[in-house]
């Protein structure tokens, strides 16, 4: 099985899958956890990204409390997971992208808020946000991805253009920087769907879902920033089935392509191959109420309910995450490149704070929501980007398309009401 990287949180969009049933709330009762061995066992995906394993091996290892074994999960983690915390069987410490609010309303994950008291604060509130249900937290953000618009300096200034800071300046700029040789924008190749997700809404001022649990999108406003996109498209201004997917920056770095989406896993790759020969920014705003956006996206770790050594993991977590913040600069910097949870390490981190890495931790910080929100199930996911997709590849209507996706996060908002 290939091994995934952090960047995964926001190629696969995020969101857990889980089964219909769920399991009742465990407590400190002697249930089984980590299959019954001494000590406690935490869990892991694969990361891609070389020395990553053994990092959190090293991790564990320095805690002198408990035995830690790890377990780098290959396959579908997200799936092993969900499975896994439905029996006695599942690790006492888990990493996620989450939980989803099934796990959390079925009492699967237990309430850790205690362990950031007096801390909480220095999180990243668009990385703690999505971990945060009715005022509890229930996983410790680890590390943070984002993605950012890459723009080749050089590829403007033949044309005489400024970096797009609307939605309307991208498509125009799109469009005079397009030559037989080099497109003028890549959002991968199925023309953005997969890459930017909710993120033209959110660029029209909107949300998601609001605090009050409704659906955010429906106005027009959403529908003209798609309509934009579908413009990009049929300007041939767009770059497709380029070698290799948005997640990748080789269509940048390889002249295909005068701007790119992609994400600040990319930096290292890109600053490599054009030195100064670029630049980041947000998504444009869209509209007369938009705004700079950018998706951001954090694995945590959570602890399993059904452990019966739920103190002493706890205890791990908090230790882990919180206390060596040595560990957490580490762990998002020296193996791939990420931005730690909390703002004091992004903040003094050497790696982050000059050029386009310093220009994404604001970005994140001033411009970044949280992709999935906590509320948004993985069928909305999927609605909001088929009819993304619909819209920008096939021209249909954008205002009945998200009208439908719009039914369907209704659907999916009442009956997560109907279970609190």
């Amino acid at each position: 099985m290939r091994s995934i990287s952090r960047r995964h949180l926001l190629v696969a969009g995020g969101g857990l899958a889980v089964g219909a049933a769920l399991a009742a709330c465990g407590s400190n009762t002697g249930r089984g956890g980590g299959g019954g061995s001494p000590g406690l066992t935490q869990w892991y995906h694969q990361y891609g990204e070389p020395g990553a394993k053994a990092a959190a091996e090293r991790y564990a290892r320095a805690y002198d409390k408990a035995q830690v074994t790890v377990q780098w999960r290959p396959g579908d983690y997200d799936q092993q997971t969900a499975a896994a915390l439905l029996t006695d069987d599942g690790p006492d410490v888990f990493e996620v992208n989450g939980p989803s609010l099934d796990q959390i309303q079925g009492g699967q994950v237990v309430d850790l808020t205690e362990l950031v008291r007096g801390v909480e604060s220095d999180f990243n509130p668009v990385a703690l946000g999505p971990k945060t249900y009715q005022g509890k937290i229930y996983a410790i953000p680890q590390s943070m991805d984002m993605q950012m618009l890459y723009y080749r300096k050089s590829a403007l200034a033949r044309v005489g253009a400024q970096p797009p800071r609307t939605l309307d300046e991208l498509v125009d700029v799109a469009r005079r920087v397009t030559t037989p040789e080099m497109k003028g924008l890549f959002l991968g190749n199925d023309g953005g769907a997969g890459a930017l997700g909710a993120t033209p809404l959110y660029a029209a001022g909107l949300e998601l879902v609001t605090q009050d649990g409704a659906v955010g999108f429906a106005d027009p406003a959403a529908a003209e920033a798609l309509g934009r996109l579908r413009t990009l498209y049929t300007d041939r201004s767009l770059l497709l089935g380029a070698p290799a997917d948005w997640s990748d920056p080789a269509a940048l770095v390889q002249g295909l392509t005068a701007m790119q989406w992609s994400g600040l896993w990319a930096l290292p790759t890109v600053t490599q191959a054009l030195g100064d020969d670029f630049g980041v920014l947000p998504f444009p705003s869209a509209g007369a109420r938009g705004r700079p956006s950018v998706p951001v996206g954090s694995y945590a770790s959570a602890v399993n309910a059904r452990s019966r050594r739920i103190d002493q993991a706890k205890d791990y977590v908090k230790w882990l995450w919180v206390d060596r913040a040595d560990f957490q600069e580490d762990f998002a910097l020296s193996y791939g490149f990420h931005i730690p949870a909390r703002l004091s390490l992004a903040n003094r981190a050497a790696k982050l704070r000059t050029g386009a890495a310093a220009d994404a931790v604001r970005f994140s910080t001033e411009h970044g929501f949280a992709y999935p929100p906590l509320r948004w199930s993985p069928r909305c996911r999927t609605a909001l980007q088929d009819a993304v997709s619909r819209v920008v590849r096939d021209g249909t209507d954008p205002a009945s398309e998200l009208a439908t996706v719009a039914s369907t996060a209704r659907d999916e908002l009442g009956r997560v009401r109907k279970t609190n």
